[in-house]
Order: C-alpha cells, then structure tokens, then sequence
C-alpha cells in the first residue's frame, strides 16, 4: 500500500515535490492556484514581483506559464537545466519554458496527438527569446542520428537567418520581430526531430524605406556594411558607412548598444552554410540586398514640364549590374508608368513624388518577396524527403506560434492595425480554448462549479473583419471602387457604416472630450486591451499595395536566379486583380486559426517588466495592463474553480488499469464503473474528483502525478515480468543451438586456424631470412645471397616514385633513391622534367602566348603602381578597338600600305582651355597618329616620342611627351582612354618604349608649347571627374579601387 500513502499524503507529496528546487523558489508562490486570494489583482501582481526581484522569471496559472523578460542572461538555460527537466512531471521541478517544452513533446510522444506551443505578449516581452528556447531544449534533448543532428542544427539556425531579415530595432524592442512566424516541427515515431515548416505573415515591408525616429531598418542592411569584407563591399559598391544610404538614416539610429552588427554578420553566414544556401544562392541574395540600398540613394530631378529624370546615374548603374538589367531600361521603368488603353501600350511620364514613390514601391516589393523566398528557402531545407516512413500513425507535430505582440504607438497606421487585428484573433482563440471552453465542457459533463465572468472579444473581432460592414471589407471596397477614392473618403465611409458600434469611434463622433486626443485623420478601436488611434493615412495605398507593371516587366527580366523566382512572369498576363494585403493577411489568419484548433495548446504568456528595457526595474502600472489584456486574471479564476486534468474514462482507464487488480489485465463491464472502482483501489478522497458523463475529472495535480509514478514503477514490474518469461524461453532454445552448432564449427576452424599458422610461420621465416641474408650481402654485386632484398629495395623506391611524382614545372621535389639507383633516378628525374616542359609548351596556342607576352608586359609596366591595374588583369587584349567601318576611309587611303596595328577610340584634352574633343588613336608600326573624324590631327613618330606618363590611379588619363623644338609638334598630347592599360601596353611595345612609361603620384607636367607649361592634378575620391581647376590645372579625381 505504499502508493495509497502517497496519495493521501499531502505532506509527503509537497515534500517529495519540493526536493528538487532551490531555496529561491519558495519566494511567493509558483503556481497561481495556490495563490490564497486568487481573485485580487494586487496579490497576482505582488507574487510576479517577489519572484522578479529574485530572478525567478517563471510562474505558472495551472499549465499555463507566465514568463517576465528579465533583460540579461540567466544561469538557468544550460545543458544541465534541461535534463533537470527532461522526462519530469510538470510541476516536480520549478517554472520553467523547458517544463512547456518536455510537457507538450510528451503529450505527443504518449497521446499521439499533435502539439501547439503559443507564445504570447507585447512587442519586447520576450516571445522571440522564448521561442528560441523551445528550439534549443529539443535541439538537445531529443534522440539524435547524422539526419536528426542536420535538422536539428537547421531548426536552430533558421533563427538568426530570419531575425536578420525579419527583425529590427523598434522603441520598445532592441530585436522586434516585424513579420509573424508560425513553426511546425515534424518528429518521428521515435520522438526524433525529422523536418519542419514555417509560414510568415505580414512582414512590414514599410520599414524598408522609412522608420520613425529612434528606429532602424532591418537588421541585415546593418550586418551587411558593418561586417562586410572589403571585397564584398567593394563588389556591391557599397561604402562602410550607413549614413550614406537613405533607407538606413531616417531612423537617425545606426548604431545599437545592444547589438553586435558585426559578429552578427557572421553568424548569419554561418547559418546560411548550415541551412544549405549554395555560394551562388548567397551572393544572388546579397546583390539584391545591396541593390535595395542602392535603389534607395537613387534621386529624382523635374524638367520643366514637371516630368522627373534621374539625378545620378552611378546607384542604378549599380543596381542594373547587381540584379542583371539593362540601365537604359531601368531607368525608363523608375521615371515612366504603362498604361494599357484600347488594346494600346503607353509609356507616361511620372513627376517627380510619383517616381520616388514608384522607386519605394519596387524597393518594399523586392524585398518583401526575397523574404517570402528566403522562407521557403529555408523550408526546403527543413522538408523531411524520406516521405515512405513518415505516415500519419508514426509521425507527430509540435506547432510553436510567435507572432506580434500588440502594438500601441504615438502614430499608429496600416501595420498595427493588421497587428493588433491578429492580437485580437488570438485572444479570441484563447478565450475559446482556455475559458469559454472550460466552462462548455464542465456543464456538458453535468458537473457544477462557479462560472467565470470574462470579456468575449468577438464583437471586436467581427468589427474588423465581417463581410460587408467590417473595417477590412470596407477598406477593400473603398480599395477597388471607381472614382477618385482617399484615406478620408475611406474615414468617412467607416462613419457611415460603424456609426453606432460602441467600439469604434472617430473625431467626428468622439464628444468634446475625446475630440481633443484624437486627430481629424484618426479612428478609435476599443481593444480588449485598450483603446487604439489609428491615422488613416496610406491604409488604402498599404492596402493595395501596387506596384507599376512596366516595374514588374523589369524584374521579370532580371538576370538574378532569386528575383525571377519572386516575379514571375505569370504576373504580367493575368488580368484578374490581386487579392489586398489586409484579405491576404485575414484569410492566412483564419488558415492559422484551423491549424491551432486542430493541436493540443500550451501557452506561455511574456510579460514586459518597464519600457526602458533596463534590468530589475518592475512598473506595476504596465505590467497590469499586459494582466489584463493577456486575460491571466479570468484564467486564474477558471483553473482555481475547476479541476486541473480530465480525460475520457477510456483513456484514462486504458492508461492506469494495470494499478488495480479488478480492472487489469481487461475490465468487462461498464466504464463509469471501471474508473470508480480504480480511483477507490488508488485511495483517492471525493474532494479530489469528479464522474462525469465522459470523463474522469481530478482537481489536484498533485494526485495526478502521484498517480503517475505509481504507473511507472507498475510498468516496471509488468515488463520485468513479461521480459523475464520471455526471455528464459528463447535464450534456452537458442542456447541449445548454438552449443550444438558451436562444438562442430570450433572443431572444424580450429583446424584450419592450425593449418594457416604453421604456413604464416614457415613463409614469415623464409622472408626474414632472406631479407638478413640480402643485408649482409647488400654492398657486393648481385648474386643469389642479395637478389631478394636488392629488388625489394628498387621496387620500393620506384613505387614511392610513382605515388610521389612532380605534379607541375615548378615542382622541384624528388625522392632520395638508393646507391644503386642513384644514376637511374637522376636520369628518370630529367626525363620526367623534359616530358612535363614538353606538354606545357604544346598546350600553348600562337594566340595564348602572343596574349600571355603583352601581359607580362603590361605587369611589368604596371604592377603594384597603377590602381585600376588588378581590374585589367582577367579581361583579355583585343587586337584592335575599332573596325574597319569605324575609322574614315579618307584616313585609311591616307595611312595607304603602312599597316595599322591597333586602334582605340580616345578623348583629347585641349592645352589651353582643357576641352575635352572626341579623337582616334592609332598605332602603326613607325608612329602614332591621332584622328578626329576624316583628318590627322596628328602623327608621331615612336623615334621623337620622349616618354609616356601617366597616373597611379584608376583614371584613363595619360600624356605623350613631345620634343618642343619639333616645329612638326604643337606640344604633349593629353588623352584619355576607357582601356587605358591596354593602349599605353600596345603602345609600349609597337613603340620600344617599355621603360619610358613614367607613373606619377599627385601631378603631372606637360608642355604645352614653346615655353608653356600645363600641370594635371589627380585626386582619389569616389566618382571620376574631370575638370578644369581654378588654379588652371587639369583636375581629375578618380576612384581608388585597390589599397596599395
């Protein structure tokens, strides 16, 4: 009867309970059912508080848990705390996220029934951090294979990879989730984790191009620049500095003492690598991340007739060559709009707000599908593609729901009212599942207890969402109307419909003291958690959410694998008109609300101690705001009133039957009998439960889990029995067997076994013997005595050779051969060396090694001194730059036999004035002559040519050095060339003038005719431009490409 004792044993229950926690946790209570004025909101809010001071974070209201985000690192999410909590009855060990995550992964390895985790609260509650922590607790404590290990590692790293692109600096939270994730995680049969999936709702695509003031973009933007390698940077044409990047200075807030941007950076790659991004996957992703930037720094300017025309064209330049399209059509797409009419296609010009408003469209569009395909991205990654075991009786779920918390800001738009919409729905699945069905169940079971009074949130709900008269469909009609529709048509509108509805009110019908908190813009939702202004201002735009169709042709043609993922050309044919953003958004609500309703719910609810997100500071007045619209308080009455566990009795009799002797193996009669005559065996006092029609009702905990170890040790003792009969009889008979079978086969083998080492031995001596006889003799001539080892040793050399043998030219080593080897080796060696020379010198064409000469030409010349050099170095030199129809047929008559070598297209800079003139260079065998249009300039002779000069920077400029007294010579000629290392190589070599190709730092001097003198300043800087200085001198300013 020892199970009896414990059962009745209150004491000895709370004893055994208590074993297992610290001193600490007995500050205040951890349970609020055990509160003893469970009605007052001031002891709920006093129990949070002594256990806050002492860093006790957790507490729960029966299986609910309440969790208050601490703001710094707690000792309490080691290895150690897990498995202190794995495998443990709920409330064995202290509160704890970890006993949620054991509680419902049993309930589904036992129950076979699908799980959902839903974590709750307001925005810096703490639900991201919570859900990270499920995350970790089943990473590590469920059973692991190579497979499981790659899921699990996944699961993990999904985290960072979305918190970068989905989350970002806010008032109220350092690290905001700004879109909704719903993670199912798929577990097999054994209770291993073996796939997942995870759907995303309504990213706040608006932060991209703007935040308010104290806010940031998304995190990845910062991470990007921040912790960026140079190369990287330098290849997206982006600058380490957020502050030239207009998307990322609205906010006025890059840097964030909390967050590490840099170590972030890596690891977000590292997680990439780890979810499965190919290198290829990455860079695309990265280039569209960079091109958003870019995007965002493009400015428009107004012509006259007001048409916009782009300022700068170096950030769409960027753009076009990170996302692979055409500049000329982009840039049409951003300044012009389609217009289909009667069949015809128009291009209209937009002004200058419509094209920066066309330009934030494409940028929030852009990224938010790279969002949706990251998502899914990381869905294939997660999938689990053995589907031939994963069947619906061995494989379970465990949903784990963190989304937006509601959002009350000064300036409240579209975005909090899609978050608070979903708020509400949430607190209405929650009101279903937790108090309005607690309630239905026990009077559907005939059992009595004091009902709850609680506010039911579906008027609120209904208001947003009916058909017809609630806010989203209003919105939607005002959307899709003809005639020229507003955001205050739409207020006037929502006036005229929700009038009367005692939870919606707007200045118009507010009284005179409401009128003065409340803008003429505004309208008022009475949540239940508070009263909500919403500005109507851009609900309509947000809600339709258009972007230009010539916009979409141009992603559409995008070379960038991930944008023609994300815009596909379906688009552009289909004439049916998308759904709004606020439909989309409703409908994938009530997707989710079915997916919830369909799963077993725990519920974790985050409380935000205070606003400052400073650690040990408690604020009474928030935290019982967040009480009350997290409902806690209704909760608490419930659980107290009722009982904490109920099953079916054929559940609950299938599950303990073996504790009674009347009712195992099998109970014959009625259910409701079986069940009261286990509960008597078991000692359970009538306050303890209740029979209803179905179920078996306990009120304590504490007697479900004293029951619950009772069933442990019972199971033990049925399977010893069971394992120990069973295995008597088959280990005999298998026995027998093998004694029978063993006796022949040992004989037999050991025979062989005999055989085979008598043999090993005699060949082992005869090898030893021969080898100490070869020794010995090893310094005479071959004979009979050393043949042996003396073969051994050239064939052990020559097999080294062969393993070891010189992979390239360059490779110099060669084994150390034997003394009788030593001529052969070296003879081997040479033959090896002429045979590798010999195919490298075969494998060389004409052209490769006339290309390969002027390189090492142009490296002679310009390694480590001219900036743009590196650039140079992978792009092959062509013979010529211009065609026999570029150059004039006059010119080409007057050059008459004398063969031209190379031609290049140049700009002549005028001595005097420094205008810049369009020109022809060409290059014959015995001079150089400068051509505009059918004329020759001029001509000169590589024997007059003094030198060449020309800058360290990545300009094309350089200077050809004149003798002043040739009366033939008007003085240096300055040109610039787009190829500028190529044409000064060519030169250098038509010319013999490789070592008169002087690069200058800072300056260089020219003559500019008899006793004049032109100076050309050069200055590094980020864009190249060339001008005419007002101290006379040329100025060129060109960018640095490579730190020398």
């Amino acid at each position: 009867m020892k199970y009896r004792a414990m059962a009745v044993g209150t004491d000895g229950v709370r004893v055994m309970m208590e074993s297992a926690l610290t001193a600490r946790d007995r500050v205040g209570v951890q349970d609020f059912v055990l509160l003893e004025n469970h009605t007052s909101e001031v002891a709920f809010i006093e129990n949070l508080r002594k256990r806050f001071k002492e860093n006790l974070i957790y507490t729960y209201i029966g299986s609910v848990l309440v969790s208050v985000n601490p703001y710094k690192e707690l000792e309490i999410y080691t290895k150690q705390h897990m498995e202190r909590y794995r495998g443990v009855n709920f409330y064995e060990v202290s509160p704890h996220i970890y006993a949620v995550s054991d509680n419902a992964y049993r309930a589904m390895r036992t129950e076979r029934r699908d799980q959902c985790i839903m974590i709750a609260g307001e925005s810096g509650a703490g639900k991201t951090e919570a859900s990270k922590k499920v995350l970790q607790y089943y990473a590590v404590t469920c059973p692991a294979s190579d497979h499981v290990q790659t899921v699990k590692d996944r699961l993990l790293q999904s985290n960072p990879v979305l918190e970068a692109f989905g989350n970002a600096k806010t008032l109220r939270n350092d690290n905001s989730s700004r879109f909704g994730k719903y993670m199912d995680i798929q577990f097999d049969f054994k209770g291993a984790p073996i796939g997942g999936q995870i759907l995303n709702y309504l990213l706040e695509k608006s932060r991209v191009v703007h935040q308010s003031h104290g806010e940031r973009n998304f995190h990845i933007f910062y991470q990007l620049i921040e912790g960026g390698e140079e190369d990287l940077l330098r290849r997206l044409g982006l600058e380490r500095n957020t502050q030239q990047y207009q998307y990322l200075v609205k906010g006025n807030c890059p840097k964030v003492s909390s967050i590490n941007d840099r170590s972030d950076w890596k690891v977000v790659r590292k997680a990439l690598s780890v979810i499965g991004f190919s290198d290829d996957d990455v860079e695309e992703l990265l280039n569209i991340i960079a091109s958003v930037l870019h995007l965002g720094n493009v400015q428009f300017g107004a012509e006259d007739g007001g048409n916009a025309w782009i300022a700068a064209e170096t950030q769409i330049k960027y753009m076009s060559r990170l996302i692979g399209v055409d500049v000329a059509v982009l840039r049409e797409a951003l300044t012009h709009k389609k217009i289909i009419a009667k069949g015809e296609e128009l291009m209209s010009p937009l002004n200058q707000e419509q094209a920066a408003a066309a330009r934030d469209a494409l940028s929030k569009a852009v990224y938010g599908r790279t969002f949706t395909w990251l998502v899914n991205k990381i869905n294939d990654s997660l999938a689990f593609k053995d589907d031939s075991r994963l069947t619906s009786k061995n494989a379970s779920v465990i949903g784990l729901l963190d989304i937006y918390g509601f959002e009350v800001f000064q300036n409240n738009s579209f975005e909090q009212f899609c978050i608070n919409y979903c708020n509400e729905k949430l607190q209405q699945l929650f009101i279903e599942l937790t108090l309005k069905s607690e309630q239905e169940e026990y009077e559907s079971e005939g059992i009595t207890w004091e009902p709850v009074q609680y506010f039911n949130n579906k008027i609120i709900c209904d208001l947003v969402e009916e058909k017809f008269k609630g806010i989203i469909s209003i919105l939607d009609e005002e959307c899709l109307r003809p005639g020229d529709a507003t955001d205050i048509t739409f207020l006037e509108k929502l006036e005229e419909t929700l009038g009367g509805h005692a939870h919606f009110v707007t200045h118009k019908l507010a009284d005179g003291k409401t009128r003065k908190v409340m803008g003429r813009e505004d309208f008022r939702l009475l949540h239940y958690a508070g009263e909500v202004n919403y500005n109507v201002n851009g609900f309509l735009d947000k809600n339709n959410d258009l972007l230009f169709r010539n916009l979409k042709e141009v992603m559409c043609m995008s070379e960038n694998k991930i944008l023609v993922q994300c815009f596909d050309r379906e688009e552009l044919t289909d004439k049916k008109r998308p759904e709004t953003t606020a439909t989309q958004f409703k409908n994938s609500l009530a997707k989710l609300m079915e997916i919830l309703m369909s799963k077993e719910p725990s519920y974790v609810r985050c409380i935000k101690p205070n606003d400052a997100k400073q650690s040990g500071r408690f604020d009474e007045v928030l935290i019982r705001h967040q009480v009350k619209y997290l409902g806690l308080m209704e909760n608490l009455r419930v659980r107290r009133a009722g009982f904490a566990y109920r099953r079916r009795y054929e559940v609950f009799l299938q599950r303990y039957k073996s504790l009674c002797p009347e009712t195992w193996p099998s109970w014959n009669g009625r259910l409701v009998d079986g069940v009261s005559t286990l509960v008597k065996h078991l000692g359970y006092k009538p306050e303890e439960y209740k029979l209803g029609r179905s179920k078996i009702f306990i009120r304590f905990p504490k007697t479900l889990f004293a029951t619950e170890d009772a069933l442990e040790v019972r199971k033990h003792s049925i399977a010893t029995k069971l394992q120990a009969g069973w295995r008597g009889y088959s280990q005999k008979t298998k026995y027998r067997k093998l004694r029978n079978s063993a006796i022949a086969i040992q004989a037999w083998w050991r025979g062989i076994l005999a055989r085979r080492r008598a043999q090993r031995r005699r060949q082992a001596a005869d090898t030893i013997r021969k080898f100490v006889k070869g020794f010995i003799y090893r310094h005479q001539p071959r004979c009979p005595e050393n043949e042996y080892f003396l073969d051994y040793v050239r064939y052990s050399f020559l097999m080294k050779l062969h393993r070891s043998l010189p992979k390239s030219v360059l490779d110099k080593s060669w084994p150390t051969p034997p003394p009788a080897l030593a001529e052969a080796s070296e003879l081997l060696r040479k033959m090896c060396m002429q045979n590798m020379v010999w195919k490298y010198c075969k494998s060389i064409s004409p052209e490769w090694k006339h290309q390969m000469e002027q390189k090492m030409v142009a490296s002679e010349i310009f390694k480590d001194k001219k900036d743009n050099y590196p650039q140079s170095v992978p792009k092959l030199f062509v013979g010529t730059r211009l065609n026999g129809e570029d150059i004039n047929p006059k010119v080409l008559q007057t050059l008459g036999n004398e063969k031209m070598k190379y031609a290049v297209p140049v700009t002549k800079y005028d001595r005097k004035g420094y205008k810049a003139r369009t020109r022809q260079l060409l290059l014959t065998g015995s001079s150089a002559i400068i051509v505009e249009e059918a004329k020759m300039k001029q001509r000169i002779d590589y024997n007059a040519l003094k030198g060449i000069s020309v800058s360290s920077l990545s300009d094309g400029i350089f200077v050809l050095h004149v003798p002043c007294e040739d009366n033939k010579q008007k003085g240096d000629v300055v040109l610039q060339s787009d190829h500028v290392i190529e044409t000064l190589t060519k030169l250098a070599i038509c010319a013999d003038k490789i070592n008169s190709i002087n690069i200058n730092q800072g300056s260089i001097t020219f003559t500019g005719g008899p006793g004049k003198e032109g100076i050309i300043d050069f200055i590094a800087g980020s864009d190249l431009i060339i001008n005419k200085a007002k101290n006379g001198h040329l100025s060129v300013t060109a960018p640095r490409l490579n730190s020398r």
